[in-house]
């Protein structure tokens, strides 16, 4: 039997973030906030195989990412790479890196805890296992895993 393979269209300019864990890439659009009205071509390719096991893929054309969107992404993928596309070649490639501590990207997901009353107090967290990601408020010292970390990502 021949195999078929589906080819996923080149971009001319933005991004492809590779090497997703799978089944997690919708996440990555949500914390990202890329929704149904982006206006550009998004690519999503999930549960592919790869050298590696299973990987999904997002392409995002006319789009690139500042470094807290990065950080983000860092958060729930952190075996993710970002290409940046220019004009169908790829310029720069890194592998996202997940910091030591994360601040102003959480919001705790504990009501008492000091960020979440009316003290102008920035969330603040040291990351306390990088696979699977947790991390711990510096303040009440919740601790917070992916699902949580999704949910409550500013």
């Amino acid at each position: 039997m021949e195999e078929q393979t589906l080819k996923v269209q080149k971009i001319r300019n933005g991004i492809v973030i590779d090497h997703i864990p799978c089944g997690m890439a919708l996440k990555v659009l949500k914390i990202l906030n890329i929704n149904g009205d982006i206006g550009s071509t998004v690519s999503l390719v999930m549960h592919v195989k790869s050298r590696m096991g299973c990987k999904d893929v997002v392409k995002i054309e006319d789009r690139f990412l500042d470094e807290r969107e990065i950080d983000k992404i860092a958060l729930i993928a952190p075996t993710a790479t970002v290409n940046v596309i220019e004009n169908y070649k790829v310029v720069n490639k890194h592998k996202v890196e997940l910091p030591d501590e994360i601040v102003g990207i959480v919001k705790c997901m504990n009501p008492r805890c000091i960020t979440n009353q009316r003290e102008p107090v920035v969330s603040e967290f040291k990351v306390i296992s990088k696979n699977p990601v947790i991390l711990k408020c510096k303040y009440c010292e919740r601790e917070m895993g992916v699902e949580d970390i999704i949910e409550n990502i500013l």
